[in-house]
């Protein structure tokens, strides 16, 4: 304030206020400095209240990384931080109003949280990469983020805007992050390596010992399979050929001497000669017949090279798994279980 009277005096004393005689002279020399005085005075105020907004927000920016490559990720931080009564319009720094240049965003994301006497913290994130060789230059330009004084109570679209102030622009460079010079990352060196302690030294055998060890209990374990594996071979001794087909024709007979009048006479004949039919594929031509479908068994019986009719047994099995699975009105009938007995006794010839 002193200054500012100052200023007054010298401007009154150029007016020659207190030197003039004539009242013409006086007047506008009187009027010239009051109006300079109120210029003054505005100017003074105007400079105070710009000083006193500069305060209401701050910002800082940062960018975790100084170089990337192509396909690199960079995470481009603003942060902004409001006094009490002031907010920001969040808008002014979504995603699609950065100035991005050689640069592309992935994602973006936003926080607000209470700092100390009343404060208000924004914390915008936002990951961007580029994917350009030719890029000149990897930018962020500048932004301009509105803010305004509220009152408790309103809302901030009814505030009048009070100012802005400016995100400041970031820069990274394109090329590796690795330092230009090979030789200063030293990854391999000449020197030898260093030696184990001596208690490691000293607790190699032990190791070697427990890994031993821990072997035991699968051989055992592999050894008592093999041993029951053969005792039951032992007990179960193969049977020879001429059995086999005497017990086939048994099993075979049975079957021809069965009511096929009957639905369920009709299936159990041919759930029989299902049986019989696997039975004779594992014993006389090595394939687990029991275990596989009539199309699988064509297959095994086609690369197994045996002299067993393919189609004859294929025809046989699917019309065994007709009479199991169907439903009644779709059975096979009397004439078709004789035929399959006689496509069976064909399969079992010798």
């Amino acid at each position: 304030m002193l200054k500012v009277f100052l200023r007054v005096l010298r401007v009154l004393r150029s007016t020659s206020y207190f030197f003039t005689s004539s009242l013409a002279e006086r007047t506008v020399s009187w009027f010239r400095g009051f109006v300079v005085f109120v210029v003054l005075v505005m100017s003074v105020a105007v400079t105070v209240a710009q000083s006193a907004g500069a305060g209401d927000v701050t910002v800082s920016a940062s960018v975790d990384r100084t170089a990337m490559f192509v396909g690199d990720r960079a995470t481009y931080t603003i942060e902004l931080t409001c006094r009490r009564g002031v907010e920001i319009l969040p808008d002014d720094l979504s995603g699609d109003k950065l100035t991005l240049e050689g640069l592309e965003l992935v994602a973006a994301e936003n926080s607000r949280q209470s700092g100390r006497d009343g404060a208000t913290i924004y914390q915008f994130r936002y990951i961007v990469t580029t994917y350009r060789m030719d890029a000149p230059k990897l930018t962020i330009g500048p932004t301009a983020v509105r803010y305004a004084t509220t009152r408790p109570g309103q809302r901030l679209e009814e505030a009048a805007p009070a100012g802005e102030v400016q995100v400041p622009l970031a820069s990274i460079a394109l090329r590796s992050a690795l330092p230009d010079e090979a030789d200063v990352l030293d990854i391999r060196r000449d020197r030898p390596a260093t030696p184990r302690p001596a208690v490691f030294a000293m607790l190699q055998p032990v190791g070697i010992g427990l890994v031993i060890v821990s072997m035991v209990p699968a051989l055992v374990a592999g050894a008592a399979v093999v041993r029951r594996r053969r005792a039951h071979l032992e007990r179960s001794p193969r049977r020879s050929a001429r059995t086999l087909r005497h017990e086939e024709r048994a099993s075979l007979d049975a079957v021809r001497a069965m009511d096929f009048s009957s639905i369920d006479g009709r299936r159990d004949a041919l759930t029989a000669l299902d049986s019989l039919v696997r039975a004779h594929l594992r014993d006389v031509c090595g394939i687990p017949g029991p275990s596989l479908t009539p199309g699988e068994v064509a297959s095994a019986l086609s690369s197994h090279g045996t002299r067993v009719p393919v189609e004859l047994v294929t025809a046989v099995l699917t019309t065994c798994e007709r009479a199991r699975y169907a439903p009644p009105h779709a059975s096979p009938s009397a004439d078709v279980c004789r035929e399959a007995i006689g496509q069976v006794e064909q399969v079992i010839a010798p």
